[in-house]
């Protein structure tokens, strides 16, 4: 990506940039493509794996306080689209593609409008009710719409997730896209140790995409990706000292996480079999 402008930062808002990409749909692991209209995440969220991405497109701002705008994505796709084969496309890998940005460019938007038209199908995974807008270009097409939920504890959700949708509203987002005739998807993870990892939390969550007839459900526990480790420490350290050495252990001991992601799938599974939801669900750890 090549820097276009100075970066400017808006007022209580993230340092924006704007880009030029070569590409916009890359193939991926996560499917077989991933689009991302945007590097950062104005989400800011604590415990985010797309931190990552840092170390190939450095930043003075901390995760959260910067985005970068690929501002010819929606002319670069078209071009892509050309020659692309029609798979299944994920959004996104290193961002939000409905953050508080998108409101005003609406490069998601249009890109999504492009891939669906070309017979491409969208894994759209957001926090974002942001993404409602654009219920009308989804209906032409096959798309999944998911959202992202670690615990249904708003005060929680607050500190982990600060700058994204309320769950009430992530909800909302499965409810009307399901009503718009869409596939819907959830996305639980990362269940925080001890906070929302428990029987109770976990029968909680299933029994919330149980009563919204969600299609799909994947669970993911906290992970020590890259950046990731510093980030969520810093939080221990200010919000729960006596745990920052409980989630170093889990993280980074090695007989220690073994047990504790064994202990927490058989907690999924009960409340996956307690709801009749098994066939729908997926474990990711």
């Amino acid at each position: 990506m090549r820097l276009l402008r100075r970066p400017a930062r808006a007022q209580q808002g993230p340092v924006v940039r704007e880009v030029r990409c070569k590409t916009v749909l890359n193939r991926s692991s996560i499917s077989d493509y991933s689009l991302n209209c945007y590097l950062g995440c104005e989400h800011g969220c604590v415990y985010c794996y797309a931190r990552f991405m840092q170390r190939f497109h450095p930043h003075p701002e901390p995760w959260g306080e910067f985005v970068d705008v690929k501002e010819n994505a929606v002319e670069v796709l078209s071009r892509q689209l050309k020659r692309a084969r029609p798979g299944q496309v994920f959004m996104s890998s290193a961002c939000d593609a409905w953050q508080p940005m998108e409101q005003e460019r609406e490069l998601s938007r249009e890109c999504c409008r492009l891939l669906v038209d070309k017979g491409f199908h969208l894994n759209i995974l957001t926090k974002s009710s942001l993404v409602l807008r654009d219920l009308d270009v989804f209906d032409r097409g096959t798309v999944r719409v998911g959202v992202t939920i670690v615990t249904l504890d708003e005060e929680l959700v607050r500190l982990w997730e600060p700058r994204a949708s309320s769950i009430g509203e992530r909800m909302r987002i499965i409810a009307q896209a399901r009503a718009a005739g869409s596939e819907t998807a959830v996305m639980f993870g990362p269940l925080l140790p001890f906070l929302s990892d428990s029987q109770a939390s976990i029968d909680s969550l299933f029994a919330l995409a149980s009563d919204h007839a969600v299609s799909e459900i994947s669970v993911d526990a906290l992970n020590p990706r890259p950046r990731v480790w510093p980030s969520v420490a810093g939080l221990l350290r200010r919000e729960y000292p006596d745990m920052r050495e409980r989630y170093r252990r889990l993280l980074f001991d090695r007989a220690a996480r073994a047990l504790y992601l064994r202990e927490l799938s058989e907690r999924v599974e009960r409340s996956a079999a307690r709801h009749r939801l098994g066939d729908r669900v997926h474990v990711c750890f």
